[in-house]
């Protein structure tokens, strides 16, 4: 392999020229006549068993070229790459320049990954605040405990709020149902503003056995933009009305839906789970409100392929979380009136966030000389690994060059966070007098 030419085209894409000669074209074409010979048709040998010479003979010398070009680009393609000192980011556009018995010569644009300029992370300054638990906030928690295990049965009367209602409904826009607009055997919570405004104040005062109709209207900010603020009828079938009876807030309560034998043990689990919470949430707002203001320092041109590359990796998250959950993204589509395109451009903005974030926490770590060592990565290996230990396991789907990667900007993010819960920093332009600062402007 030999690089012919390497010239910057533009920002973030370089053109190489790569040249493949000599014993690496030929050890190609050999490897592609073994290939390819149990495939070709030569009057007078069996299948599989003509000469290389005597097929080209009969096919052209160039019968392998293609076959050959294509196994040897990938290899020469990547020791070019090595040797330009490059870190793509996509996969190359490539086009054949020449090609003979002796080689052959292909061009490679590549789209390099984008060094960020963050100016005065030093200044960063941000407020970690951390939201106290009060005594309402356990009484809810607790109440939402209750909730969850109230006991549901079935009464002989019209439906009141706070009642479960088992309906079907079947909505209907100029007389025709729509997509999404149905279901069987629903369970609607009434006065829980579950279904759009109206539909469950007119369930409320019917009784099991009824059939009524809905007329509601559609937000104007509603999500399928064929319902937005239509009038449509909903034909209701109301199967069942259930009562909710909460049960009473006592040790025996406590027991029932805990490992604890008083109330008082359990409201301090809760109050302790709130605390952990808020301490989080408190983590996730100071490190968000860093990202902004290093956002706002960061100087960097990204190219298309990286943020459609992080639009891919949020869209694989999205459907794995929804596969756990038994949705399909069709589904998922079907039920917001959406589509993948529609998906992809809701989250430009958010990729294109993390992509710079992630290349300005680089230049922060370049700037402070922050590595990891070998020993390093494998105590994390062992640390993801957890308690099964299988930490081969975990280095089949993380690559060593990843989890750095990821470590790296995990120290580069921590020390921006103790730079930032420093103490504001005052200014000598604001400490001077009055009348220094005009004999400076005078």
């Amino acid at each position: 392999m030999e690089i012919k030419r390497n010239e910057k085209t533009a920002v973030n894409t370089v053109e190489l020229e790569i040249a493949v000669t000599g014993a690496d074209f030929e050890s190609a074409i050999q490897q592609a006549y073994r290939k390819d010979v149990a495939k070709i048709n030569v009057p007078g040998f069996r299948r599989g068993k003509a000469p290389r010479k005597i097929i080209e003979q009969l096919y052209g010398k160039a019968v392998f070229y293609e076959e050959a070009v294509n196994s040897a680009t990938p290899a020469a393609y990547e020791a070019a790459v090595k040797e330009a000192a490059l870190e793509p980011v996509a996969q190359p556009e490539l086009e054949i320049v020449s090609i003979d018995e002796n080689g052959f010569v292909f061009k490679a644009v590549v789209t390099t990954k984008p060094v960020a300029t963050v100016g005065d992370y030093q200044s960063i300054r941000a407020e970690r605040k951390v939201d106290e638990v009060t005594d309402a906030d356990v009484d809810a928690a607790i109440e939402r405990l209750a909730q969850r295990n109230a006991r549901i049965e079935t009464v002989e009367r019209p439906a009141e709020n706070g009642d479960i209602a088992v309906i079907d409904y079947e909505g209907l826009l100029d007389g025709t149902a729509f997509e999404g607009g149905s279901a069987e055997d629903y369970e609607l919570k009434l006065g829980s503003g579950t279904f759009i405004p109206g539909f469950e104040d007119q369930v409320v005062g019917h009784s099991a056995g009824e059939q009524f109709d809905v007329n509601v209207s559609f937000p104007e900010d509603y999500h399928a933009e064929d319902l937005k603020g239509k009038a449509v009828v909903f034909k209701v079938r109301l199967h069942e009305v259930k009562k909710s009876t909460l049960p009473t807030l006592d040790d025996e309560f406590a027991k029932d839906v805990s490992e604890f034998d008083t109330l008082a043990a359990l409201r301090d689990d809760e109050r302790a789970k709130l605390v952990k919470t808020r301490e989080h949430n408190a983590d996730q707002a100071f490190e968000s409100a860093i990202m902004e203001k290093l956002s706002a320092i960061t100087d960097v041109e990204i190219p298309d392929a990286m943020i459609e590359s992080r639009i891919d990796n949020i869209a694989e998250d999205f459907a794995y979380r929804f596969q756990m959950q038994g949705i399909s993204m069709d589904q998922y589509f079907k039920m917001t009136g959406s589509n993948m395109e529609d998906f992809r451009a809701s989250f430009k903005d958010r990729a294109t966030m993390q992509v710079k974030i992630s290349l300005a926490l680089e230049a922060v770590a370049k700037a402070e000389n922050i590595t990891v060592t070998p020993e390093d990565i494998e105590a994390e290996y062992v640390k993801l690994a957890g308690e099964n230990g299988k930490v081969e396991q975990i280095k089949s789907y993380i690559s060593a060059d990843a989890l750095a990667h990821d470590m790296i900007a995990e120290r580069a993010m921590n020390l921006l966070k103790e730079i930032a819960a420093k103490e504001p920093i005052e200014t000598a332009e604001a400490e001077k007098p009055a009348e220094a600062a005009e004999g400076e402007n005078a």
